[in-house]
């Protein structure tokens, strides 16, 4: 590809593929696509069973962070 042959539209579109390619990898989801072990599995669906909620303020009462 000769870059100085693509108009100044082409080469917009061209530059904003290749950030938005790295920032997806810099901040995408690592873990995206990996299935859940059945130990994980289990403790969620006990955790979403539960009635028991927190709010953020107090998870971080609790790791004595300022929210």
């Amino acid at each position: 590809m000769d870059l100085s042959q693509l108009s100044q539209e082409q080469l917009k579109t061209l530059v904003r593929g290749i950030v938005d390619d790295r920032l997806r990898e810099l901040l995408g989801d690592p873990d995206l696509g990996l299935q859940l072990g059945d130990g994980l599995r289990a403790r969620l669906k006990e955790s979403l069973s539960s009635r028991e909620r927190l709010s953020g303020e107090d998870i971080a009462n609790q790791l004595g962070l300022r929210w």
